[in-house]
């Protein structure tokens, strides 16, 4: 039941150095709550001659590009080649990785970050994992926290999944593109390969390979 929403129909996790966490998980979302744990305890084994750890439970590949303007807290990774920018709000519990772009203005908190996904324009990340070479446009955010804050679930054909998270913003999947100053509202999962308009407003599950036009809105993409 449900396997569109499985990890391994969404995420390539040989594309984070976070790959473990998923370890014995059903859903990607299950894995929001461990992420600070897992960072203290990666962080500590992560190689010194390829990480600089700056201050507590921080630590950044040696080649990684860091902005003399980001703000960096921990727990956080930051790995080899990725690229902080300009005035990055990094608040904690984030893994960015290989190659990976933060750009001017983002913020992320709580998240996950796969090899070279892009946040590099007013984004807001939090409690989200965005999956490999996936884009957010700019001004496009996750919304993690609903209005009545109330637990988080994620409507689909097969009924409701209650989450039993109340901070859950959205699971982007691989190589996904997401228009500017889109909307992810809390519980978005987006599947693999699949384009949103900008300026959209989208809650639930998008499926993998389409195009999401607007709300109640999606067609398939064809293949050339």
């Amino acid at each position: 039941m449900y396997d569109e929403l499985k990890i391994q129909n969404l995420l390539d996790i040989t594309k984070t150095i976070a790959s473990e966490i998923f370890d014995g998980l059903t859903y990607p979302w299950e894995a929001l709550p461990k992420i600070s744990d897992f960072i203290i305890k990666l962080g500590a084994t992560l190689p010194k001659d390829e990480y600089e750890q700056r201050g507590e439970n921080i630590w950044i590949a040696r080649s990684a590009k860091i902005a003399p303007t980001a703000y960096l807290n921990g727990p956080l990774i930051i790995c080899p080649n990725a690229e902080i920018r300009h005035c990055a709000f990094i608040r904690g519990s984030a893994i960015v990785g290989e190659g990976a772009v933060v750009g001017n203005s983002t913020e992320l908190k709580n998240c996950i970050i796969f090899q070279n996904a892009q946040v590099p324009h007013y984004n807001y990340i939090g409690d989200s994992i965005l999956g490999y070479k996936s884009h957010l446009g700019a001004g496009a955010i996750t919304s993690n926290l609903k209005s009545d804050k109330s637990i988080v679930t994620i409507p689909t054909a097969d009924g409701k999944i209650d989450t039993g998270l109340k901070k859950f913003g959205a699971i982007v999947g691989d190589n996904v593109e997401v228009g500017c100053n889109s909307v992810l509202n809390p519980g978005t999962v987006i599947g693999r390969n699949t384009n949103v308009y900008p300026l959209s407003m989208v809650r639930g599950t998008i499926p993998q390979n389409s195009i999401y036009k607007k709300q109640g809105e999606i067609v398939e993409k064809i293949s050339k």
